[in-house]
């Protein structure tokens, strides 16, 4: 979620009984975080490699933190073992990320990454991916939008890949990127009006903020969170840009399918089993 350039208080309910998110989190049972950004600019993320529904403490938490720019996660492992280094979202150069699907040859990848395989800190092919997108953000003198275009393009081309559904944000501009049309990716350009509440149909994720109701806000996810009717799927290969006065373009930036797209048979069981729940439009 974007407010920018306004820092809002946006409450984060990772874990609510009257949602059933307990019952979500048997699910999505391989962790949990929230990126944000304080008013120094600094990135924050705050992740646990625990399900909800094992920790009594957490599930008395709920995070009230100020931001312009907000990435919320709810793992279900595909590669990586169950711990924090692994956990969504992924800090790298001022920059969050959280990535949805699977991305194959991480000996590839790796390859490709030279010296910035020292920003990966964990195991995830996301997290490789989010190097990878380091680089060619440098490689393009600093232009994200630039430096995202080619990472996917050069993974479409050169990697075997099941999906690539990626949010990256700084303080105050977030992209969204849905490749290919393997999992769904909604958009809701929200006008000011009503308090800000929105709530999964399946409990998965709930936001909620007051301070939101007179100003403008931009939400990405995995499927629409209330039943607003602007909520708006992106096409494959589409790449959405919200900037830091939130005004919003958008447009398709690999028109053609991955040169090995991966099938669920192609998978191991614990990643099919993953990528499944996916497809039925929860987050991961």
């Amino acid at each position: 979620m974007s407010s920018a350039p306004n820092r809002v208080h946006a409450t984060f309910w990772l874990l609510d009984a009257e949602n059933s998110l307990a019952a979500q989190s048997h699910r999505e049972p391989d962790g949990t975080g929230l990126g944000y950004f304080t008013a120094g600019a600094e990135p924050r993320v705050d992740k646990r490699a625990i399900a909800a529904f094992a920790d009594r403490s957490f599930a008395r938490e709920a995070r009230d933190v100020e931001s312009e720019t907000f990435v919320a996660h709810i793992r279900f492992a595909t590669n990586g073992g169950l711990t924090r280094e692994n956990t969504h979202p992924f800090e790298q150069e001022g920059r969050l990320l959280a990535h949805n699907g699977v991305i194959g040859d991480l000996a590839k990848l790796e390859a490709r990454l030279g010296s910035y395989r020292r920003l990966v800190k964990g195991d995830t092919d996301s997290e490789r991916f989010f190097a990878l997108a380091s680089l060619e953000i440098d490689q393009h003198d600093g232009d994200v939008t630039a430096g995202l275009i080619a990472a996917a393009r050069w993974v479409a081309q050169e990697l075997p890949l099941f999906a690539l559904n990626v949010v990256l944000s700084t303080r105050d501009e977030l992209w969204a990127l849905r490749y290919p049309e393997t999992h769904t990716l909604y958009v809701l350009e929200r006008t000011p009006g009503d308090a800000l509440e929105h709530a999964s149909s399946v409990g998965t994720i709930r936001v909620h903020s007051s301070a939101l109701g007179g100003r403008s806000a931009v939400v990405v996810a995995s499927e629409p969170m209330d039943e607003d009717p602007a909520w708006r799927l992106l096409a494959s290969g589409e790449l959405l840009h919200a900037g830091h006065d939130l005004e919003v373009s958008s447009t398709v930036v690999i028109d053609h399918p991955p040169r090995r797209l991966l099938s669920l048979a192609d998978l191991g069981p614990k990643a099919a089993a993953s990528q499944v729940a996916a497809v039925g439009g929860r987050s991961r």
